[in-house]
């Protein structure tokens, strides 16, 4: 576990935190400001699908279509990009639920990942990448699911039918009545990306209204086809009354900032 001191050694030596300090102390800008232009200049800059950022790696996964009965050395593979370091998220993560929190949300994203981009990660590809033990993984999927989160592993997908990432899980739960923080405590994300997760989500069901079809929201927002399909799937099977005016909350209040705002994801 690392103490105090050495996160806040690893936070000054990241980009984001780079960036995050001269807003703060020669813009003179709050930290909750500060934190959202991060958010949003890192939408704005990111760089094309096929390159690699600081934190991510190229590996080969099992194509999702592949049959599940197959030994892995006989089934169709594809190349995926998964973020194994998200860098500032992930310090914020480190601090507020320690190094199995992280390691926990690390399997989520990696997962997620996965899945928008056509394949499927066994609980062996998770423990390889992220350098731990099978049994530390297994001893992490019982812990998530007994929290709720359902995981769309290799393992676990067959029998159950299509996948639905966590995004949309987080998703459900807030439109049901749980807070940023709520749901931070019991997905161990940062409220930061909670908070880009709905925002993204609203975002979506205000275009698909403006009879949007899913892969016009997918260019328009810089986000997978996959994830806008998760997304209106969640939106029209959570149809209550409760859920819809949080819905609508939402909504107002992006009409009344005047635009979408691109990229967010």
């Amino acid at each position: 576990m690392y103490n105090e001191t050495e996160l806040e050694r690893y936070q000054a030596k990241t980009p984001e935190q780079r960036f995050l300090q001269i807003l703060q102390q020669d813009f003179r800008y709050a930290p909750k400001i500060a934190e959202a232009i991060l958010c949003e200049a890192q939408s704005c800059l990111e760089g094309k699908p096929d390159k690699i950022k600081t934190g991510q790696m190229r590996v080969l996964l099992a194509r999702q279509k592949a049959a599940s009965g197959q030994a892995l050395g006989q089934v169709s593979q594809v190349e995926v990009t998964w973020t194994v370091d998200a860098g500032a998220e992930d310090v914020t993560v480190l601090r507020e639920y320690g190094l199995t929190g992280l390691r926990q949300v690390r399997i989520q994203r990696l997962l997620d990942e996965a899945l928008e981009q056509g394949a499927l990660a066994t609980q062996e590809d998770l423990a390889r990448v992220l350098q731990t033990s099978l049994r530390t993984i297994k001893r992490d999927f019982a812990e998530l699911h007994n929290q709720g989160l359902y995981l769309a592993s290799r393992g676990y997908l067959k029998g159950i039918g299509r996948g639905q990432t966590h995004k949309a899980q987080i998703i459900r739960r807030w439109l049901h009545g749980e807070t940023y923080d709520q749901l931070s405590i019991n997905s161990h994300h940062a409220v930061s990306s909670i908070n880009r997760y709905i925002k993204t989500f609203v975002q979506v069901v205000r275009l698909h209204q403006e009879s949007m079809n899913t892969n016009q929201i997918a260019l328009l927002l810089q986000i997978g086809e996959r994830l806008v399909r998760d997304y209106l799937n969640v939106y029209e099977h959570n149809a209550e009354p409760e859920c819809r005016e949080r819905l609508a909350e939402q909504l107002t209040r992006l009409c009344g900032a005047g635009k979408l705002e691109k990229g967010a994801k």
